[in-house]
């Protein structure tokens, strides 16, 4: 018999009320569970002993909380609705669509189903089996089909309707699953056969915006009110810090928590008057809440320490070495078959194995077309690296990366210029927040708080800070940016 069993409760597209977080966590915490993770795929996890199990199960039924021991038969649907408002927005999916589809969605799809908005880049598009994208005409979507354990995906002939999505994603669930419709042609007929959806003709593929990853953690103003991002280092949040959270929620009334593909969590909605409440949440549990951009820029797989540990020491190399990761994602793959998110991915590999046991494993590095995360062709870097070695080899890819794209800008300046020979090139000065990478520039002044396009970096009020994370006005740095001839 097993010591331990591994309990996850999907959260549909990352979304999950206060109230019902927080009867999850009392059951779990009566069943001595005392720390709790987030999943990449959006969802809660946690490690129950077997002794204890039975009672959590019992419990769970009784609330009607559904659940899964040890399996992944349902898939967590996902969605960038975590970023909506507080990132880059399109111009016509806003929150309530998401609520629309999920409410389409009234089964528990044996897929993976992805929402995303086209205009973000904090969302991973293709890593599910059915990847819903926005479309630029209002309420249609696109989708991208990638058959199971297949690294293949083909783009729906039509744009699909948001209240017909749920209908279709389980007409296309039953047509590859029980009748085993894999192919583009066969599966599209055998769908639509019989069944008749709200479409458009979609004449041309999705156009994704350049990946850029946002800074996800701590207080972030957004409007009126602040949003809170909350990431740890080991990936595991303390069930007596989160039943806080959720407690605190419900007192100022916020009535949404999100959880994000990078396993963090994101609070929406903090009003001016509530952040000294969260503060003080933060420090009674020793929540730290500003660390290094290019450490929230990791995906590892769920329910394991190895890769969480390759992750940290791979950071401290690149702090040591000042190492710029911007523009990058990295993905840690420990497990044959499993999937994570990123622009560079590590792979382990056994190198000598008896039967089922690895007795030495060495890294394999991949990097992906164009340093998109989001594409599915992956080029090999590096092979048959020992653990000693990857740090150095990671800062190279980064500097090849950065080497890229600095000759991508020069060469579309110098296009550019040819195309205006009058052109005056002069030396721009910008302010750029070294925690988010946030800029400041004078010539679109800062229309949210109120600094119209004109006021110089001197001229602005003391107490001015960064408009995505809140550093003083002091730690932005003066940067140059010289025009190429």
């Amino acid at each position: 018999m097993r010591d331990y069993y591994t309990l996850k409760v999907n959260m549909p597209a990352g979304i999950v009320s206060p109230g019902t977080l927080q009867t999850v966590l009392r059951l779990a915490y009566e069943a001595k569970v005392r720390k709790v993770r987030f999943g990449a795929r959006q969802q809660l996890l946690m490690t129950v002993h077997y002794e204890d199990m039975r009672f959590l199960e019992k419990d769970l039924k009784q609330h009607q909380i559904s659940y899964e021991l040890n399996s992944e038969r349902y898939p967590n649907i996902i969605s960038s609705y975590c970023g909506e408002d507080v990132f880059r927005t399109g111009a016509w999916l806003r929150e309530s669509e998401y609520h629309t589809v999920l409410d389409q969605l009234d089964y528990q799809p044996q897929l993976k189903v992805n929402l995303s908005d086209s205009n973000q880049s904090f969302t991973p598009f293709f890593t599910g089996n059915l990847n819903f994208i926005a479309s630029p005409e209002p309420h249609f979507w696109y989708l991208y089909v990638r058959p199971k354990q297949t690294n293949s995906l083909f783009r729906w002939p039509e744009l699909i309707y948001t209240n017909d999505i749920g209908r279709l994603a389980k007409a296309v669930e039953e047509a590859m699953l029980a009748q085993d419709f894999q192919g583009e042609d066969a599966l599209y007929k055998a769908v639509t056969a019989n069944q008749h959806f709200i479409t458009q003709p979609a004449t041309q593929e999705v156009e994704l915006p350049e990946f850029s990853l946002p800074y996800y953690e701590g207080f972030n103003r957004y409007g009126e009110r602040s949003w809170l991002g909350l990431y740890r280092r080991d990936e595991q949040f303390s069930v007596a810090f989160l039943l806080d959270v959720c407690a605190l929620c419900l007192k100022t009334r916020i009535g949404e928590l999100c959880i994000t593909p990078w396993k963090s969590l994101i609070i929406k909605g903090i009003e001016e008057k509530g952040r000294g409440a969260w503060s003080f949440i933060l420090g009674k549990h020793n929540i730290n809440v500003r660390h290094a951009a290019n450490e929230l820029a990791w995906q590892t797989e769920d329910n394991t320490d190895e890769g969480t540990e390759l992750k940290n020491y791979v950071i401290r190399n690149f702090e040591k070495n000042d190492t710029r990761t911007f523009g990058l994602c990295f993905g840690v793959q420990t497990r044959a078959k499993s999937e994570v998110f990123g622009s560079v991915l590590i792979r382990k590999r056994p190198l000598i194995r008896i039967g089922q046991l690895a007795l030495f494993s060495v890294y394999d590095l991949y990097f992906t077309e164009n340093f998109n995360p989001n594409s599915r062709t992956y080029h090999l870097a590096e092979k048959g690296l020992l653990k000693m070695h990857v740090p150095h080899q990671l800062v190279r890819l980064c500097r090849q990366f950065n080497a890229r794209r600095s000759q991508e800008r020069i060469e579309t300046v110098r296009a550019d210029t040819e195309k205006n020979e009058s052109l005056l090139l002069a030396v721009a000065t910008v302010h750029q927040c070294p925690h988010c990478f946030t800029v400041y520039d004078e010539q679109y002044g800062d229309e949210r708080r109120g600094i119209p396009a004109g006021t110089r970096f001197d001229q602005l009020p003391m107490d001015y800070a960064c408009a995505t994370c809140d550093a003083p006005k002091q730690d932005l740095k003066a940067v140059e940016l010289e025009p190429v001839s």
